[in-house]
């Protein structure tokens, strides 16, 4: 297995346990937040630090994955504009700015973050699309993703969908991570001998 891409599919991997740290300490700042609080204070530090750490190494992993895999230009686009779309989302998660036009209670909002996340994920069937074991894996994630916007019905800040697409995207990168090392699937990388792959996935026909 490429060596580059290998690295990448696990850091996307760590990265992505990285925001479920963030979304638990997100869960405990806003059920104990006192302005005045050190506690308050300290979990705030502690969360930007996860958050950055995050995004560090989610877009590293991107630039990897880019820079080592052949085609798969839609799944490429989608991730690479995905990373971009939870930066902004966490930023205003954690209100900083207090921008006053973010509603972090919104069902609208939920649900688009959902739908959009979930397409991203489908993207990753350009990976190996006639794989069934692949296309199980990705389901699973899609139905993760999708539970993530019921938290809003129960009244809980966006951040619970943010936090369940990092459960979702943790699992795919591991169960991504496993398919090639048992080598259910294959992945065309720059550098290896060119060969007739099926990189399309009717998702997007």
């Amino acid at each position: 297995m490429h060596e580059k891409l290998t690295r990448g599919l696990q850091l996307g991997f760590i990265g992505n346990l990285l925001f479920i740290i963030f979304g638990l300490i997100c869960a405990v700042y806003y059920a104990t937040f006192d302005g005045e609080s050190i506690h308050s204070q300290v979990l705030e530090a502690v969360a930007y630090f996860t958050e950055c750490m995050g995004f560090v190494l989610l877009v590293i992993a991107d630039v990897l994955m880019i820079t080592s895999m052949r085609a798969r230009k839609i799944m490429k686009i989608l991730f690479s504009l995905y990373i971009a779309l939870e930066v902004t989302m966490m930023i205003l998660e954690l209100n900083f700015g207090g921008w006053e036009f973010y509603r972090p209670y919104s069902l609208a909002l939920a649900i688009v973050h959902s739908v959009v996340s979930a397409a991203v994920c489908f993207s990753f069937l350009q990976l190996d699309a006639k794989k069934t074991k692949l296309e199980l894996a990705v389901i699973i994630c899609v139905a993760i993703i999708l539970f993530g916007m019921f938290g809003n019905i129960m009244g809980i800040r966006v951040y619970f969908s943010i936090a369940f697409n990092a459960v979702s995207f943790s699992v795919l990168f591991f169960m991504i991570l496993r398919l090639l090392k048992i080598e259910e699937i294959e992945i065309d990388c720059f550098g290896d001998k060119e060969r007739e792959q099926g990189f399309k996935s009717t998702f997007f026909d």
